[in-house]
């Protein structure tokens, strides 16, 4: 009888007071309390509701048993369809269960659900709501079950939904409602209004599902037949077993130490994770977690630049059987060359001109006392580049000089200022991006570049409401500051809107033929264990990462392993989706607000120069350079597929070299 939630209301109506108020502890004859609170309720809520409003808002709050409240989940969790949709006789089982949620429950009781269900359409036919010949007839037909147990690992955003909830349970005990008490989450009814669009979500859940499984497959045959990382490398192993927390759970159930391996190696029936759907096969708990390692996983954040809101977050391959998202701030994986923008920005921050000269050629660098000299992808290191240019074409050796040039401590305290939170330290290397950042955090820095150099933090929250429709939270509105000057926002997105039109990026025009506006950067770790790609247009940016669960799962070929190979694809499928939808024919449209001539002069220059002599540059002497990938270098191979600007018109011999050396030179 003490029991908060316990006993029955004598009504429909008190019923449902009971439902939408706590019941409260008032120490002695507290039942007694509780029932006359609920009367005073129930005459509010009739004064109020008519009685067809009354029982909406019970059948939309009774409980089911178990986690199920209200008859629309209770109809999608038995007959896997809406409560709109089902027939007389389906309703009849749900009304009876309410009699005896658990005993009357058709899953695990049907001979007693179908007598209660048999005794509701007698009721129905006392009523004159069925006919005699009717309720014969819906009596003899059985129950037909199409049970779907739905939880979190089941329907649309799953990842998000889970990052939703955990934030949750820290906003919810600090809102007080108006009995003085905390809202239960789960319990309830409380309304969560996100800012997801769930028609963008779809198509980015379509895109992942479409290029992880096709590049699953190539990274499967990639590595048949020869040595796998993720079955010999006893140290990957281990790591893997710790980050699974196996050993801890046999040691904690009372396994022996010394029966630990015997445990590890025992075969059982297991259900695993397929692309083609789950799959049971005999395997040890060893087996298991080699099994796992083999998979590529991938994060995906698309987000209003100018509100901060997110529109898509995919955190993972498949919610229930990779259960760490790869979106939030705990997720870091080095950036590698998608970190080079925040560098370029910081020395146009500290008056460097885009169209000042950089020399490619190779130097050394000390870092923590040893001597590094970064190397470019195609191990070409003649020429000079303007900032444009080797952005363009992801120069290393170029973007560590760019780096010195703006000053290491100003281009950190940009970064943070951008929306980098994760320690991102004070050494050369990093203008090759070997900071460990979170993906949420790039796109988050990447949005100040489109919301014209004012910073915005992603948010997911809107608003929430109690039962009764009653706001008791909602977002304020995000702040943002200018963190970098206009001119250098639109600077960097004319520069990275080259990357994409002539780049590493090229991708996006030449194979999947997007006509957008876009501007974006690819990224490629040291041995290709990351794959990056950030996109830019004027209403969303989206961010990628491509990876093993460790930097040791990866692709031996950069040509399959480069960020325009693992991640770019992604979004391409994603932004073909968009523009194949009429409702986002605006968004599909939409185009960068093209720059003042003053900021359009500073771009007005040649990508690259060669390092010629007086005559030579008077004649003309046409470069010849051959892209490809270098083993050990931060954006291996990415130039393989870029293309260099064509003018429209070649000029050639003693005007072009004239012409070259009295053009202005900063």
């Amino acid at each position: 009888m003490g029991d908060r939630s316990g006993g029955g209301g004598s009504t429909i109506t008190q019923q449902l007071a009971k439902n939408i108020y706590h019941r409260q502890q008032y120490a002695v004859f507290s039942m007694l309390m509780t029932k006359m609170r609920e009367m005073l309720i129930a005459k509010d809520l009739e004064r109020i509701y008519s009685k067809n409003e009354i029982l909406t808002l019970y059948l939309n709050t009774v409980p089911f048993g178990g986690n199920i409240f209200g008859v629309e989940a209770a109809s999608q969790q038995f007959f896997s369809k809406s409560a709109k949709a089902i027939n007389i006789q389906e309703a009849a089982v749900l009304i009876g269960m309410l009699k005896a949620t658990t005993y009357y429950n058709p899953k695990n009781n049907p001979e007693g659900a179908l007598r209660r269900r048999n005794v509701v359409l007698a009721q129905l036919h006392r009523t004159d709501k069925i006919g005699k010949q009717e309720l014969d007839s819906l009596k003899n037909l059985p129950i037909e079950l199409k049970y779907k147990k739905t939880d979190q690992n089941d329907g649309l955003a799953t990842y998000f939904r889970e990052q939703v909830r955990l934030t949750l349970n820290k906003l919810i005990p600090q809102i007080a409602d108006s009995l003085g008490e905390s809202y239960n989450l789960y319990t309830d009814g409380l309304k969560i209004y996100t800012t997801l669009d769930s028609r963008l979500q779809t198509f980015a859940e379509k895109a992942v599902y479409k290029h992880m499984r096709q590049l699953q497959e190539t990274f499967d045959v990639h590595w048949k037949g020869r040595t796998k990382p993720w079955e010999n490398d006893r140290n990957l192993m281990h790591l893997s077993l710790k980050q699974s927390g196996v050993t801890d759970r046999l040691a904690a159930s009372g396994v022996p130490a010394d029966s630990v391996n015997y445990f590890m190696n025992l075969k059982k029936e297991t259900e695993v994770y397929s692309w083609a759907g789950k799959e049971t096969h005999l395997m040890s708990t060893l087996d298991s977690v080699k099994f796992y390692l083999r998979f590529l996983n991938t994060g995906f954040l698309s987000v209003d630049p100018a509100t901060g809101e997110v529109k898509a977050w995919v955190g993972g391959i498949n919610h229930r059987f990779f259960k760490y998202d790869h979106v939030n701030e705990h997720s870091k994986r080095q950036v590698g060359s998608v970190f080079k923008p925040i560098v370029y920005a910081a020395a146009l921050e500290q008056d460097v001109s885009p169209c000042e000269y950089i020399e490619a050629e190779q130097e050394s660098y000390r870092e923590k006392d040893k001597e590094w000299k970064p190397a470019n992808a195609d191990n070409a290191y003649e020429g000079k580049y303007s900032l444009e240019g080797a952005l363009t074409e992801s120069v290393n050796t170029v973007s560590v000089k760019v780096l010195e040039k703006a000053g290491i401590d100003f281009t950190v305290a940009l970064a943070r200022d951008m929306g980098i939170s994760s320690q991102v330290p004070k050494v050369p290397s990093i203008a090759l991006g070997t900071p460990s950042i979170s993906l949420i955090e790039m796109v988050r820095a990447y949005c100040t570049f489109v919301n014209k150099g004012k910073s915005v933090s992603p948010y997911f929250i809107t608003k929430i409401e109690d039962k009764e429709g009653r706001v008791i939270w909602q977002q304020a509105k995000p702040k943002s500051r200018p963190v970098m000057s206009l001119a250098t926002s639109q600077m960097m997105i004319e520069m990275l809107k080259n990357v994409v039109n002539t780049g590493t990026a090229a991708r996006l025009r030449n194979t999947y033929k997007l006509p957008n506006d876009i501007a974006g950067k690819t990224g490629t770790t040291q041995s290709n264990a990351d794959g990056w790609f950030m996109a830019m247009t004027p209403e969303l940016v989206t961010g990628i990462w491509v990876g093993g669960e460790f930097p040791a799962i990866h692709f031996r070929s950069t040509a399959l392993g480069q960020g325009a190979n693992m991640a770019l694809p992604i979004y391409a499928l994603f932004q073909q989706q968009i523009n194949n939808s009429s409702p986002f024919a605006k968004l599909a449209r939409a185009r960068f607000p093209n720059p003042p001539a003053s900021v359009r002069n500073q771009l007005d220059c040649d990508p690259f120069r060669e390092d010629v002599n007086f005559w030579e540059s008077l004649f003309g002497k046409k470069k010849e350079k051959i892209d490809g990938g270098v083993a050990g270098s931060e954006e291996e191979g990415e130039r393989q597929y870029s293309k260099k600007p064509v003018p429209e018109k070649e000029e050639k011999g003693i005007f072009k070299g004239l012409k070259k050396l009295f053009k202005r030179k900063d």
